[in-house]
């Protein structure tokens, strides 16, 4: 029956044990865009194998009509004919499909669904504005494991508010709030209006929380992140997990106030047609900081699309950690030597003994990402890694533990880190994280040197903080392993540490 898996037409997870997930195409109907993404890779952190968004704007003129854009739905139409004949040769059929607020608002948004299914053999699943909220809220859950808050989901014809606590969707609800609905409200003070009278009512539907973080979804709220980064002239432009404060928002719906159109969306690479959105949702952005007084935003790349796979994970993969998860299936596909970043965790581990989850967390990433680049060129494996760890889909990582991350497995490979041009990425972080990131390279770096498979450690690391001492402790069958790069390495890592270093040999148990 179709209906076992809640209502998308097949299961995308077959084995809860498994580690990848096979290839999955999703397509999202939305008011303003289609868009389809094929996910691929570690199942708790899917990668996007493919993603193609065509802006359609089905839902222009509907608040005055009661239809469908007649030339977006031609669009739309011939976007998801495309994305079925990309799914065929991929050999990803069926798709998944959804579709939001103007196909399910509109008189004719039955017939158009029958249309699609009779001309491209895609099946559309017209979902509610809770449900809508819901698989939002679990698109936020894939990359923030246990998270709390209130998410909030833009599209062109509505906006959906979702609580979240400690993991579970709460309370949800939907709005007209959409920045193609509120262009067809004639005047601005009108306009001001219906946003503020609109969000105190969703005020009041919600209730009154405290210390609540904000969950950004929709691609209105990403170009005005966008823009953010550039009026603030953030070095890193990976928009998930951005953080924005309420004040930085208010500066920024001053700033797209005053600009030029044209000039600012080509500064920051935003379509013709997203731009033309962007004043209605700054408008909203506004209101909703103002009613709900979050203590901080983040930006969510995962919405819909995402909380479609998350609503079919099972519980044991749900629990996983996304980021160990992906780093682990990055090992397992790329790694010279798949299983050695477990050994490697244990070897560099005694060096952080006061380490929290937090930063256990980032340094089982390293140790698992310490070796899957080594196709790269030497001269440049330094900046791989750096810009692999920092620009990559990766769930659960704050972009100051993006640039710790790839920091450390810059020290893997090169002992150069000034002048080069990752450098104002660097002022993310403390003087004593940089220090922790030189260290952990450098310990990974002699780590690799002294294992030739992934069943035995030879040797261990004994670091005695206060005293400044670091002692190698390996097994007399692992001498031969300890050669002149080995013992430079161990010179490079001790000078780190400000410390005097011994090699001991032991017995093998």
């Amino acid at each position: 029956m179709i209906d076992d898996w809640h209502g998308f037409g097949r299961p995308l997870f077959k084995d809860a044990a498994a580690m990848g997930l096979g290839r999955v195409g999703v397509i999202d109907v939305g008011s303003n865009s289609v868009r389809m993404v094929v996910f691929d890779g570690a199942a708790r952190s899917p990668a996007y194998f493919y993603n193609e968004k065509i802006m359609c704007a089905l839902g222009a003129g509907l608040s005055e009509t009661g239809q469908l854009n007649p030339l977006g739905r031609k669009r739309a139409l011939s976007a998801i004919r495309r994305f079925a004949a990309l799914a065929e040769g991929m050999g990803i059929t069926p798709l998944t499909a959804v579709a939001t607020a103007a196909v399910r608002e509109a008189s004719d948004g039955t017939a158009f669904c029958d249309e699609v299914l009779e001309k491209t053999g895609v099946k559309i699943w017209v979902i509610n504005g809770a449900e809508e909220a819901r698989l939002s809220a679990q698109g936020v859950l894939l990359g923030w494991p246990k998270s709390y808050g209130l998410v909030c989901d833009i599209g062109g014809s509505s906006m959906e508010l979702a609580y979240l606590e400690d993991g579970e969707v709460g309370l949800r609800v939907t709005s007209a709030l959409g920045p193609l609905k509120l262009r067809e409200i004639k005047g601005k003070k009108k306009t001001k209006a219906f946003v503020r009278d609109t969000m105190d009512d969703l005020h009041i539907q919600m209730g009154e929380q405290t210390k609540m973080r904000l969950f950004l979804v929709g691609g209105s709220w990403r170009a005005i992140a966008r823009i953010d980064m550039e009026r603030r002239r953030y070095p890193l432009t990976v928009l998930h997990e951005y953080r924005m404060t309420a004040r930085q928002i208010s500066k920024t719906a001053d700033y797209i106030a005053t600009c030029d159109p044209t000039e600012l969306r080509q500064r920051c690479d935003i379509s013709e047609s997203r731009m033309a959105l962007v004043p209605q949702a700054s408008l909203v952005l506004k209101e909703l900081m103002r009613k709900f007084k979050p203590k901080d935003v983040a930006i969510s790349s995962y919405g819909i699309r995402e909380g479609m796979l998350y609503e079919q994970m099972p519980d044991e993969l749900r629990e996983r950690d996304p980021l160990v998860e992906a780093c682990r299936f990055a090992e397992s596909k790329d790694a010279r030597l798949p299983g050695f970043g477990r050994l490697l965790y244990d070897f560099v581990m005694p060096l952080f003994p006061r380490a929290n989850w937090q930063r256990k967390r980032i340094i089982k990433a390293a140790t698992l990402l310490h070796d899957v680049s080594w196709r790269a060129h030497p001269d440049y494996r330094g900046e791989v890694v750096f810009d692999n760890a920092t620009r990559a889909n990766l769930g659960g990582l704050k972009h100051s533990e993006r640039v710790l991350l790839g920091l450390a497995l810059m020290n893997r490979y090169t002992n150069k880190r000034d002048g080069t041009r990752f450098d104002p990425l660097f002022d993310m972080l403390t003087a004593e994280q940089i220090k922790d990131a030189e260290v952990l390279g450098k310990a990974m770096r002699l780590g690799a040197m002294l294992w030739l498979d992934t069943d035995r450690a030879p040797g261990k690391l004994k670091w005695k903080s206060r005293k400044r001492e670091l002692t190698l402790i390996l097994n007399t069958d692992a001498r031969p392993l300890f050669g002149e790069v080995a013992e430079a390495r161990l010179a490079s890592l001790t000078s780190a540490l400000n410390a005097t270093s011994k090699v001991r040999f032991t017995k093998a148990d």
